[in-house]
C-alpha cells in the first residue's frame, strides 16, 4: 500500500492514479458534451480533492467521482439551467457518468461541504460568468468589504496582481461588445 504524502503538496501514488483516471473520464465527457473550460475547471477541482488528506478519491467508484465533479462544477456555473450554454440535464449527466443522479447529487453535496463551494464560487466559475459575479470582486480594504470594480484603477491593478480579483483582460473572447471587467 502506498503511503500518502504528509507535506500537503504532491498527492500519493494511489491518489495520483485515481485522480488520473477521473481526469481522463471528465476530459472525455467535457469534450463530448460540454467544452474545454469545463474540463479545466473539473481538473482544478479534482486536483483539490487529490491534495486533501486523506484524499477521498481513493474511496468509492471513479464513475461516481467523475459525475460528482462535473455536477459540482455544473452547479457553480448553472449547467442545469436550460438558458445557459453549454447546458446539460442532470438525467443526461447521470447517464453519461453511469451513476444515479441521486448518488451524484449526494457526492456533489459532500464535495461542496468539504470545500465550502457555493453557486457562482469564483474559484470554479467560468470566465464568461466571472465579469458579472459579485463574489469575484469583493475584497477587504481597511476592514471593509468593497466591490473592487468601484476602486481606483491602481488599487484594482494591485488586487489583480495579488490574485484577489480575476484578470479578465487577458482573455481573447469578448461578450457582445461588453468590457471584460474593470480597468
Amino acid at each position: 500500500m502506498t503511503r500518502a504524502s504528509t507535506d500537503g503538496g504532491t498527492p500519493a501514488r494511489s491518489t495520483r492514479a485515481a485522480a488520473g483516471e477521473i481526469i481522463a473520464a471528465t476530459d472525455r465527457i467535457c469534450a463530448e458534451h460540454l467544452d474545454a473550460e469545463y474540463a479545466e475547471l473539473c481538473r482544478k477541482l479534482i486536483g483539490k480533492l487529490a491534495r486533501k488528506r486523506p484524499s477521498p478519491l481513493v474511496r468509492g467508484e471513479p464513475r461516481v467521482w467523475v459525475g460528482a465533479v462535473i455536477y459540482t462544477v455544473g452547479m457553480v456555473n448553472f449547467l442545469f439551467d436550460k438558458t445557459q450554454r453549454p447546458h446539460m440535464t442532470t438525467d443526461a449527466l447521470a447517464k453519461v457518468a453511469g451513476a444515479a443522479k441521486s448518488t451524484l447529487s449526494r457526492k456533489s453535496q459532500a464535495i461542496c461541504d468539504l470545500f465550502r463551494i457555493l453557486p457562482m464560487d469564483p474559484e470554479l466559475c467560468r470566465r464568461e460568468l466571472l465579469a458579472d459575479n459579485p463574489l469575484a470582486w469583493m475584497i477587504e480594504v481597511n476592514g471593509f468589504i468593497v466591490d473592487a470594480r468601484m476602486l481606483p484603477a491602481e488599487v484594482q491593478a494591485e488586487a489583480r496582481r495579488r490574485g484577489l480579483i480575476p484578470d479578465l483582460r487577458s482573455t481573447s473572447s469578448s461578450r457582445a461588445g461588453r468590457t471584460e471587467g474593470p480597468a
